[in-house]
């Protein structure tokens, strides 16, 4: 089997740091680039974390840092009350390792490597869209361009969690987000609706760790157990864990056959009270007077339902393959 090339969009993030790990384990994924933005901390930060979570691990993989703002949106401040200042739950010290970002933006990064492989390569993006949206604007073939896209974004039936309807990558920076839905790629949504089923007890981070005695694992025990606290403190009813949100765009690119998907047009609501709300056209060939909803929209495939237990083995099987190398100190 061909490996399943990939740049990874991220803001990390423990869930970012948690999927990434998981990309960097699984033997059918190979990650060509990283490309870094705001969310759940700065972009600097972002970038630093992205550096440092690889080369923690042994691996050097480029990393190209973009925009530290919405499009359009007035930006806020990241939730450090959930992922820590530094995004990786407030480490206590850190190893000194090598690398520094490449010179070339994110979205530039992403437009090269993208003509470079024309129809390789996959991006994965579990964070705000604003990368995607600046390398279609400097290349607008982009989605003839690129294999397939997957998105760790939205929500269709389930409640947000930023605001009643809206889920946080796509509601911060929902102008991103919809350039993204409607540029007409092979695209994949996987969002909270299949996200909130999958609760990872931060149990299984502690056995990791032990098992895989390592600087690396050590750190994202850390990472998760601050970020399961968090989802502790409004969600007791799960226990001691946190949901599996990015590392699912992962395993729906490795094991598709884990998820149910309906396919439809999808728009984002930009203002207001419904800000970020990824808008489903679920019925499809009803004609709608709205404009933006023509027939000849693209469609984007959305995941549905989940096998949360065989996504939770995937998981950890994976984390717990033998993956990681000594780490990349200075």
């Amino acid at each position: 089997m061909t490996k399943h090339k990939v740049i990874f969009d991220t803001d990390p993030g423990v869930d970012d740091a948690m999927a990434l790990y998981f990309a960097m384990a699984h033997p059918d994924i190979e990650l060509v680039g990283i490309t870094t933005t705001f969310g759940n901390v700065t972009v600097e930060t972002a970038t630093e974390n992205a550096l440092y979570l690889t080369r923690l691990a042994g691996v050097e993989i480029p990393v190209a840092q973009g925009t530290g703002v919405p499009l359009s949106k007035k930006p806020g401040p990241p939730p450090d009350f959930i992922h820590g200042k530094d995004g990786l739950g407030n480490l206590p010290s850190r190893v000194a390792v090598t690398g520094s970002a490449e010179k070339v933006s994110a979205a530039e990064f992403i437009v090269s490597m993208a003509r470079a492989h024309p129809g390789e390569i996959t991006l994965v993006a579990v964070a705000p869209l604003g990368n995607l949206g600046l390398a279609l604007k400097l290349e607008p073939k982009l989605p003839q361009l690129l294999k397939q896209v997957v998105l760790m974004a939205g929500t269709v039936i389930e409640p947000g969690n930023v605001s009643p309807v809206a889920e946080a990558n796509v509601w911060n920076d929902p102008d991103a987000a919809d350039l993204v839905f409607t540029a007409g790629w092979d695209l994949t949504m996987c969002g909270l609706d299949v996200t909130h089923r999958v609760v990872m007890p931060s149990s299984l981070f502690v056995e990791l760790a032990a098992k895989q005695k390592h600087v690396a694992t050590d750190t994202l025990r850390h990472a998760v157990d601050f970020y399961s606290n968090f989802y502790q403190a409004i969600r007791p009813d799960l226990g001691h864990a946190c949901y599996g949100h990015d590392v699912l765009a992962f395993v729906y690119l490795v094991a598709p056959e884990l998820f149910k998907t309906q396919a439809g047009r999808i728009r984002v609501q930009k203002t207001g009270g419904g800000n970020g709300q990824t808008m489903m056209d679920r019925h499809g060939g009803l004609f709608y007077p709205e404009p933006g909803w023509e027939q000849e929209m693209p469609e984007t495939r959305v995941c549905m339902e989940v096998d949360a237990p065989a996504c939770l083995s995937l998981v950890m099987d994976t984390l717990n393959g033998a993956w990681l190398k000594p780490a990349l100190t200075r």
